[in-house]
């Protein structure tokens, strides 16, 4: 097939990658334009543009696609298919309408389930068991088309947000593979997604990282494990922001006020919460890198002190 592929980030390099080597051509990509990153603001190819320029492949940055001209030139490329992956552009009826087959998305959840924006750190937030990738028929709403195909995981314990977006990312790319022979052939159909079980994976803010010791420490300690690489949890202590990029679940006497210092020792720092107690194991301040519990204490002392 000739197609088009759109998406921006990290997680959608696996998917081109493996369309680029596949026996499909791709006739263009789309990405997001260009932004200013880092201290310097500095102009910098985002990942999918980068794969596109190795490869020599058509590249399009529109703002958006509410100009006729957009339109029109999607449509000059007279693609088969349109593959979405993560491309963070909403796309209107007439660009999913444009290619031959319509257009497909990678989502990382089973769904109906964690349909929206974040469905991997919500799942871990959420204590799902599994989660996986869906290869979707796209259409107007949300995260509402039909699946071609699902593939699913386990969530390990103590698994990252980052640790199970690059699973996902070649899950993704495997069952894009698997999928694209379902298009187009006779008698096939994707299937429309249940009415029951609809969850909707709200986008991530920074926020909402700040952790509250009053929860219990299992609830803490996911969100730890979700939010890692971004936004990365994060309390105070006195005046400094501390960034919390690891956790444990601990056995301990967790009846002191929550952000209590209970413990602290090489192997972590023990913290009480609203019910039970979490060890911080990875940690960081303003300006300075992570780094374990170990070395962190050798600077500081957090005896008899109060977090949050």
């Amino acid at each position: 097939m000739r197609i088009i592929f759109a998406g921006t980030p990290d997680f959608s390099v696996p998917a081109l990658q493996a369309l680029i080597a596949s026996n499909h051509e791709v006739a263009a990509v789309y990405t997001q334009p260009d932004r200013p990153v880092g201290r310097g603001r500095k102009q910098v190819n985002g990942p999918v543009k980068q794969v596109a320029l190795d490869h020599r492949i058509p590249i399009y940055q529109p703002l958006d696609f509410r100009s006729a001209e957009s339109v029109d030139a999607l449509r000059q490329l007279q693609a088969d298919l349109m593959v979405v992956v993560a491309y963070g552009l909403i796309l209107p009826r007439v660009v999913l309408d444009a290619p031959r087959l319509g257009c497909v998305n990678i989502h990382a959840s089973l769904l109906p389930r964690w349909r929206g924006a974040a469905p991997i750190q919500r799942a871990i937030i959420a204590a799902d068991q599994q989660t996986g990738i869906s290869i979707m028929q796209m259409e107007a709403g949300l995260d509402t088309g039909p699946v071609w195909l699902r593939r699913d995981v386990d969530i390990r314990v103590n698994e990252t947000g980052a640790d199970l977006h690059d699973r996902l990312a070649q899950l993704g790319a495997e069952a894009l593979m698997q999928a694209l022979p379902l298009l187009g052939s006779e008698g096939r159909q994707p299937t429309a997604q249940s009415q029951q079980g609809v969850t909707y994976a709200h986008k991530l803010s920074k926020g909402e990282a700040a952790i509250a010791w009053s929860e219990p420490a299992a609830l803490i300690h996911r969100k730890v494990c979700a939010y890692n690489s971004w936004p990365v949890a994060y309390t105070q202590l006195d005046d400094k922001q501390l960034r919390v990029w690891e956790s444990r679940l601990v056995d301990g006497d967790g009846r002191a006020a929550p952000g209590s210092v209970l413990n602290s020792s090489p192997d972590g720092i023990d913290i009480a919460t609203g019910d039970g107690v979490l060890r911080i194991i990875k940690l960081q301040l303003p300006g300075k890198r992570a780094m374990s519990a170990a070395d962190f204490l050798n600077a500081h002392s957090l005896d008899n002190r109060e977090l949050g």
